[in-house]
C-alpha cells in the first residue's frame, strides 16, 4: 500500500501528482493510463478540502458545491448538467445517471436512508463498527450501465470524542475525479461529526486503482507545490431540517448560515454566468469571501478563451 499524509488537500494533491507521474501503464478500455496501485491518502484537515492550484490545475468552484448539495439531497435530477454538462455522457437514454450516489445514500431501494442511518449507529453506540453507507450496488451495477460508481462506499469511526470517515473507491481520476470526490466526501464527514456533536477527525480516502490519464499528463507536469488549502467555514448545521436547507442553497437562497450562504452565493453566481449575465456573475463572486471566491474567480478566469460549448464543462 501507498500512503500519502497531508495537511491540506492541496498537499496531497501535489504529491499524488508526483507519484502517478511514475506510475505503471495501462490502458483499460484502450485509453493510455499511469497506475498505482492500493492508495491510501489521509487528509488532517478536512475542511481544507478545495483544490487553488492555478495555473495547472483550476477546478469549476461551482460544480464541486453543485455536485456535493446534488448528492447530499440524494438527487439524481438533470440539473447538475447546468454545472458540468460532461456529465451527459454517461447518462442512459433517459438522461438519468443510474450510478448517481444521492439516491442510494439517501434513498437506497428506494425507502432506505442510508445516512439517517449511519447517524443513528453512532448515536445509539457511539463505539460501532457498523456506521456504513454502501453505494456499489452488484444488483444494478454488474449489468454494465454508462455510470458505474466509482466509490464503493463510506464509513465512520468515532474514537476518542473524534469522528473519522474512511471513503473507498475501486478507481479514482486523479486529475479531474479526485479533488471533486474528496470536497463532497469530507462535506459529510463534517456534517457527520456535527450532528453528533464531536470534533472532525482524519479522512481517509482509500484507492484501489488511482490514475492519471495520458492525455492530462503534461498539465500534470506543469503541477508545482501549492500554498497550503485554507480551510472553509463550518458547515455544521443541525440535522432536523436539513433536507429543506439544501433545498434553499440549490437555488442560491441564502439560509442565514455563513458557511450554506457562501455555498448558495458560489451557485447563484454560476446561474448569472450561464444566463450570460457575466458582469453580475463576476461581481457576485467578488463577494464570496475565502478559498470558495477564490475559486469561483480564478474558474471564471478560465472561460473566455474556451469555446461556448467548452464553457460550461468541467
Amino acid at each position: 500500500m501507498t500512503t500519502i499524509s497531508g495537511e491540506t488537500i492541496a498537499d496531497l494533491f501535489t504529491s499524488a501528482v508526483t507519484l502517478a507521474m511514475k506510475g505503471q501503464k495501462v490502458s483499460p478500455r484502450g485509453m493510455a493510463t499511469r497506475e498505482l496501485l492500493d492508495v491510501r491518502l489521509l487528509l488532517i484537515q478536512p475542511r481544507a478540502r478545495l483544490l487553488l492550484a492555478p495555473p495547472s490545475r483550476v477546478l469549476n468552484t461551482a460544480f464541486a458545491v453543485a455536485e456535493s448539495v446534488w448528492i447530499l439531497s440524494g438527487s439524481d435530477d438533470p440539473w447538475i448538467y447546468g454545472f458540468n454538462s460532461r456529465l451527459r455522457q454517461y447518462a442512459e437514454d433517459d438522461g438519468i445517471l443510474r450510478g448517481a450516489y444521492g439516491p442510494r445514500m439517501r434513498r437506497w431501494d428506494s425507502h432506505i436512508d442510508q445516512l439517517a442511518h449511519a447517524l443513528a449507529t453512532l448515536r445509539g453506540d457511539p463505539d460501532s463498527r457498523r456506521a456504513v453507507i454502501q453505494l456499489y450496488d452488484p444488483a444494478r451495477d454488474a449489468g454494465g450501465h454508462r455510470d458505474v460508481p466509482c466509490t464503493l462506499g463510506y464509513r465512520f469511526h468515532l474514537r476518542q470524542g473524534r469522528l473519522h470517515m474512511v471513503t473507498t473507491m475501486r478507481s479514482n481520476d486523479l486529475w479531474t475525479g479526485l479533488p471533486y470526490d474528496m470536497f463532497a466526501a469530507t462535506i459529510l464527514h463534517e456534517l457527520v461529526a456535527g450532528w453528533l456533536g464531536v470534533e472532525l477527525g482524519t479522512y481517509r480516502h482509500h484507492v484501489d486503482s488511482l490514475h492519471l490519464y495520458e492525455r492530462d499528463v503534461e498539465q500534470a507536469e506543469a503541477v508545482r507545490p501549492s500554498p497550503p488549502s485554507e480551510p472553509l467555514p463550518s458547515l455544521a448545521t443541525p440535522w432536523e431540517g436539513f433536507d429543506e436547507l439544501l433545498a434553499a442553497v440549490c437555488v442560491g437562497r441564502p439560509v442565514g448560515h455563513p458557511g450554506w450562504d457562501a455555498m448558495a452565493a458560489v451557485l447563484d453566481s454560476y446561474q448569472q454566468w450561464k444566463r450570460d449575465k457575466r458582469d453580475l456573475a463576476v461581481k457576485a463572486a467578488r463577494d464570496i469571501d475565502g478559498p470558495l471566491g477564490e475559486g469561483l474567480r480564478a474558474w471564471y478566469a478560465t472561460l473566455p478563451s474556451r469555446s461556448n460549448a467548452a464553457a460550461v464543462t468541467e
